[in-house]
């Protein structure tokens, strides 16, 4: 039987769906040894923290940079106000050699935080595609919908199914297909979108379809039975969102434990999301910088997004709720461990490296070693030193004279004498070579 359905993810995020998929897959064969229906709930909880835990090579080399870039940007906003308003060719050629020189300092690319970004996003797309459409992976939960759609898809065109199908959540989603030329009688694009409808479809949804199918309506409730315990996760129906269940249960005879679990899910998806911002590496502030309006808007963005993540939860299946908060906290966990990694890392022996490493990429492309410029290679440490030295230096030389100067009055040389001068200068010159 094939179980790869025509909606499965396609694109440049098919190659990564495909591995994941097959993850997933393990995932139910392994929870399938223990349990007669395996939870979806708790499969997509494995599966979240199993990808992020994939992915943790690629968050520390992000959260490095990150790190960096906090202690280069005081010195790139200096570059940026040095040469503020000059827009001629020769300014912004220095300007930018000098920028260079500071990112050849630290050892790191301007894109280097790109880069990361660029490799984790299709995986998380690609993840969010397998949790929202789960069927088209794991054949054990499609063979569920088989017996429903192989007699359903016989009443493709017909006005009572059409009807019921536009009254579905997910509708819209696959709307695209229905009105397809393929989405014919009997046809295995039929199958496979309805399949698809079905798995997006709440408690109502299925009973509104056995109703208006009472031939079908044993199968149609073996299925609707058999999903229910698949998405079973601690008393809550993971296909049904947590307005839907709200609404359904002050409707008719309470349960307060499910009415609770499910605004539950809206709360927590904000918490966590809300703790995972207030966990990442925040940057200095600097009153001067025109990247304060940047970092303002950040902060606001950082508020919104657990309120907008709230509002997801309450009105989606409360199955990507459990994802959201899952990846919440597994991100979380994961920044603390990485935030307690970085601290304990020495920043200029990590610079150090960068810059080795970043030398040996340009030997191996047959360029020279990265030139960096004096000012460049002081940092605000080496900066500190070297003004303690000065003013170590510049006591040593003020005692030097005083001395001297004593040994002039004292001398029995006649003062003003070119006698006692030259021993003053004599006095002056041994104290400053022995220091």
């Amino acid at each position: 039987m094939n179980y790869m359905l025509l909606t499965q993810t396609t694109g440049i995020l098919r190659p990564f769906a495909i591995i994941m998929g097959k993850i997933m897959e393990g995932i139910f064969w392994f929870l399938d040894l223990f349990m007669e229906y395996p939870s979806i709930g708790l499969a997509i909880i494995l599966f979240t923290i199993i990808m992020y835990l994939l992915m943790l090579p690629l968050t520390i080399k992000q959260q490095k940079f990150s790190k960096l870039n906090s202690k280069m940007s005081p010195e790139l906003q200096a570059v940026q106000a040095k040469y503020k308003g000059k827009t001629d060719q020769e300014s912004m050629q220095k300007m930018q050699m000098e920028t260079q020189a500071v990112y050849a300092k630290y050892g790191v690319s301007p894109s280097g935080s790109c880069v990361q970004l660029l490799i984790q996003m299709p995986i998380l797309f690609a993840l969010y595609r397998i949790i929202y459409n789960i069927p088209a992976y794991v054949g054990r939960v499609k063979e569920v919908f088989i017996p429903v759609v192989e007699p359903l898809s016989k009443e493709v065109g017909t006005d009572k199914l059409n009807e019921l199908l536009q009254g579905m959540a997910s509708f819209s989603r696959y709307q695209k297909q229905v009105n397809s030329e393929e989405f014919v009688a009997g046809s295995e694009t039929a199958k496979n979108t309805l399949i698809d409808l079905l798995n997006g479809a709440n408690t109502q949804n299925w009973n509104d379809l056995a109703a208006a199918f009472p031939n079908l309506s044993v199968k149609i409730h073996e299925a609707q039975n058999a999903l229910e315990h698949f998405n079973n996760f601690l008393g809550l129906n993971i296909a049904n969102s947590p307005s839907y269940v709200i609404t359904t249960e002050f409707s008719g005879e309470k349960h307060w434990g499910l009415i609770i679990g499910a605004m539950l899910v809206p709360f927590l998806s904000a918490l966590t999301q809300w703790i995972n911002t207030k966990l990442m590496p925040q940057p200095e502030q600097d009153k001067n910088s025109e990247q304060n309006a940047m970092m303002q808007s950040m902060k606001t963005m950082n508020t919104v997004m657990p309120l907008m993540s709230a509002f997801f939860c309450f009105t989606l299946p409360i199955g990507l709720g459990i994802y959201w908060i899952t990846g919440a906290v597994v991100r979380s966990v994961i920044q603390v461990c990485v935030n307690k990694h970085l601290d304990k890392i020495d920043i200029d022996e990590m610079i150090k490296k960068n810059v080795e490493k970043n030398n040996e990429k340009r030997r191996k492309a047959g360029l020279p070693p990265q030139q960096i410029s004096t000012n460049a290679k002081i940092n605000t440490k080496n900066v500190e030193l070297s003004k303690e030295q000065v003013e170590e230096n510049k006591a040593k030389r003020e005692l030097s004279v005083k001395e001297s100067t004593e040994f002039y009055n004292k001398n029995t040389e006649k003062p003003g004498s070119l006698a006692s001068k030259a021993a003053m200068v004599k006095q002056f010159n041994e104290k400053n070579n022995k220091n």
